[in-house]
């Protein structure tokens, strides 16, 4: 659609519509009222837009309870530097589709201009300073009315779009904005951040119970591995024990219906972090613009590093729609995805917020289930997951096996400790926030490697509660034996991380939690960590427990001994029933075809697994943030 040439104040030439100033006080405009349908009508016909057109989006306006100028800025056709041009000709002032961001001095108060860009000072070389304002249609009436009486209002004044601004404020506040993404959870809140791997104190009682330990596996080994041997055994069945009533849950399980969706709708914001994308960026794009949500009211992010050429470009040319927004983020140690997040943090418009990950193919309705459960729920629900399902199954016996473990994660024991209000380390991807509430925890630790789970387990921490969705995420699983393990490692890093960040006030993290919430705490992240590495000892525990009954006659076998042979034998084989079994309860007809006969490379899985938790545990010492990179490919 293109604009008229500059209209008459008094009304447009065709009668279309009239603009009539109103009142202005000494300061400039009159705020004593707000703007209302009528006065956007009448500016938007005084500035060439016709009626059926204007009629169409008030009433769009009314069911997404916006304003007309925020349909129309959405419409398809419209563009942003002609509809302020447009503007900027109406009030007889110099316009700029785009800003020099040396001109925009940074304050502690400029990201504000990211989440409603409205006007922001321009200081200049070797001219006066300006200020770049952005219009708003109900009250362009008032603003003409001001520049009238009032002649030297509009002596310094330039008309912009807020896409100018948000680029230059992003831009002039980048240093200040990295520095304090990275430290300010580490300086304000110490105790939740991962910068610090071992506090002094824990590596004191690391040394006080590893070294004496070692030293008495050397010198009487016979006198040490009889106490260790059922302690670990012990441990191990008990980690166990929280998947099989994960499995006793789902057989009782009630189905929920996802909740309508309630009016009127919030703004939601939806942010992906990219490195290295390009590969998927069509497909992402593609899924985000099937997301069932009013775009008036969709604040999407793609964030990507500010030096991945090939991602940014990829992106670019795509002529992206005006709910889109590419943030870059400058290169800083760390070079996480958590860090690029909280960067991203500061402009955030939503009230609702939700992460995905590039390669993700998100169910279109899940925004909606979403917000009908944060309106129903209490307003201490801090954040939903929504399941993880793997659509590649087939393509390899790992992402088989990598089906079957998401399965019986989002599907069985997420949704067991949702149900029963205990603490719920997050998936990577679709966690759904209530915006505040992310904000005053604190967002994401730069530093932590998994920072879903950590960012979990802190809301609980905080008081905040967490629950489940039922509508489905897509992804693909790696199909690599490289790929898989360098993911895993790191997954395994962070835990650690996660777990030492927890333990350094157990007294306090005691009082946070409560026993029942520290408990599964330990048996979720601990419980997994040591589960995983001790996975090949306890075939050995197995092994010596049978050629020590072997070499004596039944009727001399002690009780301890044949206990501890059984335990040893059910978390060998339980940990493999109890996968397989949770996972294919959880899965659908379709998916347990995909998977198939698969399942019974389980055992090598989980030795698979255990490598990865010692790599990790070698890697948090030498390079305790490094994030290993997941390549990703478009879905077949």
């Amino acid at each position: 659609m293109r604009l008229g040439e500059y209209p008459q104040a008094a009304g447009s030439p065709d009668g279309a519509g009239e603009l009539r100033p109103r009142a202005v006080t000494a300061n400039g405009l009159d705020r004593s009222r707000p703007a209302s349908v009528g006065d956007e009508s009448a500016a938007l016909q005084s500035l060439g837009f016709s009626k059926p057109l204007i009629e169409r989006l008030s009433k769009r306006a009314r069911q997404n309870n916006t304003t007309l100028e925020t349909e129309l800025l959405h419409h398809p056709g419209i563009q942003e530097d002609a509809y302020y041009g447009a503007m900027a000709r109406f009030l007889r002032l110099p316009f700029a589709d785009r800003i020099d961001a040396g001109t925009v001095v940074d304050t502690t108060h400029l990201d504000t201009q990211l989440r409603r860009p409205s006007m922001v000072r321009l200081q200049h070389a070797r001219t006066a300073p300006q200020v770049a304002i952005v219009p708003e249609a109900g009250r362009l009436a008032e603003l003409a009315a001001a520049l009238i009486n009032l002649p030297m209002l509009g002596r310094d004044l330039t008309i912009t779009t807020p896409s100018a601004i948000r680029k230059a404020v992003w831009a002039a506040g980048a240093t200040r904005r990295v520095r304090e993404t990275v430290a300010t959870l580490s300086e304000d809140r110490p105790q939740f951040s991962a910068r610090t791997v071992v506090t002094g104190s824990q590596g004191f009682a690391a040394g006080m119970i590893v070294a004496p330990l070692l030293i008495a596996l050397l010198a009487a080994p016979a006198l040490i591995l009889p106490v260790l041997h059922p302690v670990m055994s012990y441990l191990y069945l008990a980690a166990l024990g929280l998947r099989i009533l994960a499995l006793i849950h789902r057989k009782h399980e009630q189905h929920f219906e996802p909740p309508p969706t309630p009016g009127p709708l919030p703004t939601y914001t939806v942010l992906v972090a990219l490195y290295r994308e390009a590969a998927v960026a069509a497909q992402l794009i593609a899924c985000l613009k099937r997301l069932d949500w009013p775009v008036s009211l969709l604040d999407i992010k793609l964030v990507c590093e500010a030096d991945d050429a090939e991602t940014l470009e990829a992106l670019r040319a795509m002529a992206l729609p005006r709910h889109f927004e590419i943030v870059e983020v400058p290169a800083a140690h760390p070079r996480t995805k958590p860090k690029a997040l909280s960067y991203a943090l500061a402009g955030v418009r939503g009230d609702y917020l939700v992460i995905y990950d590039a390669e993700d193919r998100p169910h279109p309705g899940q925004l909606r289930e979403a917000h009908g459960r944060f309106s129903s729920l209490p307003p201490d629900l801090a954040c939903l997951q929504a399941p993880l399902v793997i659509a590649n199954g087939s393509s390899s016996w790992i992402s088989a096996l990598f089906a079957l473990e998401y399965a019986a994660l989002f599907r069985g024991l997420l949704p067991m400790l949702a149900h029963y209000g205990l603490p719920m380390p997050l998936g990577g991807t679709s966690n759904h926030f209530r915006t505040a509430l992310l904000r005053q925890a604190g967002g994401w630790d730069p530093f932590n490697v998994t920072e879903d789970a950590d960012l979990g387990l802190r809301l609980f921490r905080l008081g905040y509660r967490s629950a489940v969705l039922r509508r489905q995420t897509l992804e693909d699983a790696p199909v690599r034996l490289s790929i898989w393990m360098g993911q895993r490692t790191r997954w395994f890093k962070g835990w650690v991380q996660t777990w030492l960040v927890l333990m350094r006030r157990p007294k306090r993290l005691l009082g946070e939690m409560g026993l029942r919430g520290c408990l599964i705490f330990h048996l979720m992240i601990g419980g997994m960590l040591l589960s995983s590495l001790l996975h090949p000892l306890i075939f050995v525990f197995l092994a010596q427990g049978a050629l020590a009954m072997m070499a004596v006659p039944a009727s001399g076998i002690p009780a301890s001994v044949l206990v501890l042979f059984c335990v040893d034998a059910f978390n060998i084989f339980g940990s493999y029933l109890t996968f397989v079994a949770l996972g294919i309860s959880s899965m659908t007809d379709h998916e347990k075809r995909l998977v198939g006969g698969r399942w019974m490379a389980v055992p090598l899985y989980w030795m698979m697994t255990s490598l990865a938790a010692w790599r990790a545990i070698l890697e948090l010492r030498s390079r305790p943030f490094f994030w290993q990179k997941t390549p990703h490919e478009p879905a077949q």
